[in-house]
């Protein structure tokens, strides 16, 4: 579905709050951080009922903002950790969220934040517990927040997240349009989009439009990897030449001879001229399986590690 946008009433309260709060403390929207506040009553309500919010759930919701959204989860959560990356913004939550006393705001960057960590030393979980994510995420991080929490020890049970609306679409592709994205995505859970969300349900507007993504996890990953790392070097190098056939952009992407490829794509059954979009989730194990098996050549191993040296860190 598509959100209408429509100015309710609500709707006017929420920008008028909005516009009111960040003159109140002289604030102005940060674009290096993607600052866009949602102002849409119909965008929350979806979000928070794709939640399926009971009284008993943990929510952890990253980039708060004004509070806007934090609010509505404090209202039908048991606990809500806002991890907040904005000093000031950090500090009015604190002052506007005072009257919520489940509410917990902290003041760090989420992707150097271990969830269980938190969770543990905030609400002091036990084994077994489970947790949600829901946010309005800022467009510059989507990807590494989605892996940072769906390669996290203690996983969340859901995610519902606005995201870029092309992301969003990227993320829930089947076979033929599949992308790295939707691999490291779909590997630990079932993406589904709620719905769209026009770009005038922000302030200000961004320039583009927005959808509410909802990740169901899975109890186990879809296909079984043992080693997430070597199955993301596969993936990632089929997909380092965009529409080049599988074969070429593999022998590429990993340093190794088109042979040694050709070899690894016969063992798998996978045609040797397909794309790397075009491969299901179970291919790609198959064809990982086989990589593992026979060996990364000592002269693609090396080739790889001065790479990493460089950057300071195996890339994404």
């Amino acid at each position: 579905m598509k959100v209408s946008g429509r100015r309710s009433l609500k709707t006017e309260s929420l920008l008028t709050q909005t516009r009111s709060l960040l003159r109140r403390f002289d604030l102005h929207a940060r674009k290096g951080l993607a600052q866009h506040f949602l102002i849409d009553e119909e965008s929350l309500g979806l979000i928070v009922t794709a939640a399926q919010l009971k009284p008993t759930d943990i929510v952890m919701e990253v980039g708060p903002g004004l509070g806007v959204l934090t609010g509505e989860l404090a209202r039908q959560a048991g606990r809500v950790v806002a991890i907040e990356l904005d000093d000031k913004l950090a500090a009015i939550l604190k002052q506007t969220l005072a009257d919520f006393n489940n509410v917990t705001i902290i003041n760090e960057d989420i992707l150097k934040i271990d969830p269980a960590a938190l969770l543990q030393e905030q609400l002091h979980l036990e084994a077994g517990s489970s947790y949600k994510v829901v946010a309005n995420l800022p467009y510059y991080i989507t990807s590494p927040v989605l892996r940072h929490f769906l390669e996290a020890s203690f996983k969340p049970q859901t995610m519902v997240v606005m995201v870029q609306k092309e992301v969003a679409e990227q993320i829930t592709a089947k076979p033929g349009q599949m992308s790295l994205l939707s691999v490291s995505v779909q590997l630990y859970g079932q993406p589904t989009i709620i719905g769209d969300v026009p770009a005038r349900c922000f302030y200000p507007a961004p320039e583009v439009d927005s959808a509410i993504l909802k990740v169901t996890l899975h109890p186990r990953p879809l296909i079984e990897v043992t080693d997430t790392e070597s199955f993301f070097r596969l993936v990632r190098a089929g997909f380092s030449a965009a529409r080049k056939q599988l074969a070429n952009s593999l022998a590429n992407g990993l340093g190794i001879s088109k042979g040694e490829v050709l070899s690894l794509l016969a063992g798998a059954e996978i045609t040797a001229q397909r794309r790397a979009e075009t491969l299901t989730l179970e291919e790609w194990a198959r064809l990982w399986r086989l990589f593992i098996k026979v060996g990364e050549p000592p002269v693609a191993r090396l080739r790889r590690e001065r790479s990493v040296e460089r950057v300071g860190g195996e890339p994404c």
